[in-house]
């Protein structure tokens, strides 16, 4: 089985064309901004004309389609997730995309104009693809392989599915989803309706990449309610919101916090700050793969909430506790291993060494397994995500769908 590439970069030029950066500050609407919607009518009815029964999109730019089984009836369903949304930390489009050929494992320039280069220092993981074809922008966009080099992956394979009938295989679900950027797609994803007894987002980052342990995630906001005052009669009157927002800062553990930590270590981070001297806000996450740590992480903020406001006055300080998602480790750990397996077997058999590691970071899948879809994630092969050096090597490209369709054909041997 093998997935042609010019197959794959066609479909993926296609895809990243489309602007679908997601909108964070929008939660008002789904999706947040129009263009994902745009593209979701484009994948439907791409699906259907490839061949691919009960293509559905629902008003909020959800889609979902199935591949009925093929000489595997007995089967479980498995179910392949990606999303259509593109991220906010650099600029959505237009992509104006370029393959460097054969990369010689120097420096790229992306843009002479503009003198925006990628660097092996900056990015030395570049050069563990020297020799390869590497797909890049003009350097003022992202590439959008998050996660779009995952929806090519997905549709590819399953067409390929199609196109050779002679190749038996269960019953298959894809999903696509709106606003996975702003952690809200989970949100409007109908588990029940997906029906797919386990899945995969096909949503990680270099090639062989398996995970299926994440960060247990909140992201609490904190408010500090200071009282303002003319300067020139501020004394003792005065409580300035901004400098115990900066005391607060200093409170948190120096040596917990993102740039400090690694592997499976936790950290507080804040990481929005608004306000002035009456009332500042703070926005932070909080992440531990430990659920007790976890725990411990967000009373620790309770307690020095306490402490300024027996420093300062009740009510000073108030913090609101928002969990987000937890680490999917304990449901795949429930009986789901042998999804792990199946995995790794795909893998092996599309010629990839499979990688495993936690995800500093979270999945859809992270919160469909704790809603009945034990869903762990692949990778896409994309490197430098949300970013303007973000790029593409189109060998790795190509492992993620015949990974994908290894999967696919492979789950067709499983017994319910």
């Amino acid at each position: 089985m093998d997935i042609p590439m010019h197959v794959l970069v066609k479909r993926f030029k296609d895809y990243i064309s489309y602007n679908t950066q997601s909108d964070e500050a929008n939660d008002k609407e789904c999706p947040s901004t129009p263009g994902q919607l745009v593209l979701a009518k484009h994948i439907a009815e791409e699906l259907k004309e490839i061949g691919l029964s009960h293509v559905e999109l629902d008003k909020h730019g959800y889609v979902m389609a199935e591949l009925p089984a093929n000489g595997c009836e007995d089967a479980p369903t498995v179910g392949f997730i990606s999303h259509l949304d593109t991220a906010q930390d650099a600029a959505g489009g237009p992509i104006h995309p370029r393959i460097v050929e054969n990369y010689d494992g120097k420096d790229i320039v992306l843009n002479e104009e503009k003198h925006i280069v990628l660097t092996t220092k900056s990015s030395p993981s570049l050069l563990r693809y020297k020799g390869q074809d590497i797909m890049v922008t003009d350097g003022t966009t992202l590439l959008g392989a998050d996660d779009k080099a995952g929806d090519t992956a997905i549709i590819s394979a399953a067409e390929y599915l199609i196109k050779h009938p002679e190749i038996q295989h269960g019953r298959i679900r894809l999903g696509f989803t709106p606003d996975e950027e702003t952690g809200r797609s989970p949100d409007l994803f109908d588990v029940k309706k997906f029906d797919a007894d386990f899945g995969f987002t096909v949503d990680g980052g270099e090639i062989g990449g398996l995970e299926y342990e994440n960060f247990n995630a909140g992201n609490p906001v904190i408010t500090i309610h200071g009282i303002s005052a003319h300067t020139g009669s501020a004394k003792g009157v005065m409580k300035n919101a901004i400098s115990i927002a900066a005391e607060w800062q200093a409170m948190l553990p120096a040596g917990e916090k993102p740039e400090y930590t690694e592997g499976r270590e936790g950290f507080f981070h804040v990481m929005g700050i608004e306000g002035t001297c009456a009332k500042v806000v703070l926005h932070m996450l909080v992440r531990d793969f430990d659920k007790e740590h976890f725990e411990a992480r967000k009373a620790y903020l309770e307690k020095m909430a306490e402490f300024l406001n027996e420093k300062y006055g009740a009510g000073t300080v108030e913090v609101r506790q928002h969990d987000m998602y937890f680490n999917m480790n304990e449901k795949i750990q429930d009986g789901n291993m042998y999804i792990i397996e199946l995995a790794r077997e795909a893998m092996k058999a599309a010629g990839v060494e499979p990688v495993t590691a936690p995800i500093r970071g979270g999945t859809d899948g992270a919160r469909l397994s704790f809603v009945g879809l034990p869903c762990p994630n692949i990778f896409t092969g994309g490197v430098n995500f949300h970013s303007n050096y973000e790029f593409l090597p189109l060998p790795s490209l190509k492992a993620a769908a015949d990974t994908t369709l290894q999967i696919m054909v492979k789950a067709g041997q499983l017994k319910k």
